[in-house]
């Protein structure tokens, strides 16, 4: 299949892009930065998905995996306008049979920097608008959500051990995700999956359900 990824340049986006040519199929990445794959079916783009009038002309998109994203004052024009505009664009046609966006868990929880979350949840509801209306193609479109996961991006707080170890008492499981573990939940949201649709999976080692009840000991 043909897998066209948005931000594939490192983190979690290289980790998908990855993933999906091992198993053999065709993808085009867009990031704004040089290519961090070679690969013989792979094709990349240097291109800020906010820069419509120069996005790549794509046809017969199988799978759309958008997966661009920032944590900075254009929090809202990349993490929701572009994918917004770069879905209507690839993902909504009738050759689609799955389309991903990365959220987080910040979009579930508001925990995080203001405009962050704000675009966040905008992603969770704009996957099921989208999912409402790719369904008549057979399609699917969900939403992934991560918490925290060991990318570059975070590394200002995984290399801090005062402010890892306040991460880590509020999060269950104890650790964060791999990008790999990502790529193998996008790989089966779209590809695996065919009946799930309009979802805002969140997976984030339980830090969502960490409410810290206090009771007094009998």
């Amino acid at each position: 299949m043909r897998i066209l990824i948005t931000g594939t340049s490192q983190g979690i986006g290289q980790a998908i892009a990855a993933l999906f040519l091992e198993r053999g199929h065709t993808v085009i990445g867009i990031d704004r930065k040089e290519a961090s794959l070679v690969h013989e079916r792979y094709t990349h783009v240097v291109c800020d998905v906010r820069d419509y009038e120069h996005l790549p002309d794509v046809e017969a998109v199988d799978i759309l995996i958008n997966n661009a994203g920032v944590q900075n004052e254009d929090d809202i024009d990349v993490n929701l306008k572009a994918l917004i505009h770069v879905t209507e664009r690839y993902g909504v046609q009738k050759c689609i049979k799955s389309v991903l966006n990365i959220g987080s868990a910040s979009g579930h929880t508001g925990a995080e920097f203001p405009e962050y979350c704000a675009s966040k949840g905008g992603v969770l509801a704009y996957t099921k608008n989208v999912a409402m209306r790719i369904a008549a193609y057979g399609a699917t479109c969900n939403s992934l959500d991560p918490g925290g996961v060991l990318t570059p991006l975070n590394e200002c707080v995984m290399n801090d051990p005062a402010l890892w170890a306040q991460i880590m008492e509020e999060t269950p499981l104890k650790k964060w995700a791999t990008p790999e573990e990502i790529a193998e939940w996008a790989y089966f949201l779209t590809v695996t999956n065919t009946f799930c649709t309009g979802q805002n999976i969140l997976v984030d080692g339980g830090e969502s359900i960490n409410y810290h009840f206090i009771w007094k000991d009998e």
